[in-house]
């Protein structure tokens, strides 16, 4: 189980192995990577109030994958808002969102989701290789770019 640690208004994920001593590890960084990236697409926070009795923030979107990332993606963040203020938004972010079609869309979100769960994981023997993170990642970029990165 990690430990959260508050820090400058923002939360930090460390693992309980590294309070008690452990060596500090590529599996940790692997781990918080893949709450970060589960944390942004969700829009929810591992502390969220909605996780309690056994539900975690890991859990919420496995559940949902893949069928259901529909249920569990930050809604601002499938309509195209991705936190900019409407005069922030620049006509590279419009092209860009208009030229992604809804199965990309969906297609990438899953791919990236399914990351963030497969590197959350409790065990860190089975964590995601960073990598394979990086394959993974360069893939959907590719799907989203509309090309393939080699």
């Amino acid at each position: 189980m990690p430990i959260c640690l508050i820090a400058r208004g923002a939360i930090y994920l460390s693992f309980v192995e590294y309070g008690m001593g452990g060596k500090v590890s590529t599996y940790g960084d692997i781990y918080s990577y893949g709450i970060l990236l589960l944390e942004m697409f969700t829009g929810k926070r591992p502390t969220d109030e909605m996780f309690k009795d056994g539900l975690d923030l890991h859990n919420f979107v496995k559940t949902a994958l893949p069928e259901r990332i529909s249920e569990v993606v930050d809604p601002l963040f499938v309509a195209g808002g991705g936190g900019k203020e409407e005069e922030e938004i620049t006509n590279e972010d419009i092209y860009i969102l208009a030229d992604i079609k809804k199965d990309q869309l969906q297609d990438s979100l899953t791919e990236i989701l399914r990351i963030g769960v497969a590197c959350s994981v409790e065990s860190p023997k089975e964590r995601m290789k960073l990598s394979d993170v990086l394959k993974e990642l360069q893939l959907v970029r590719g799907l989203l770019l509309g090309s393939t990165v080699k």
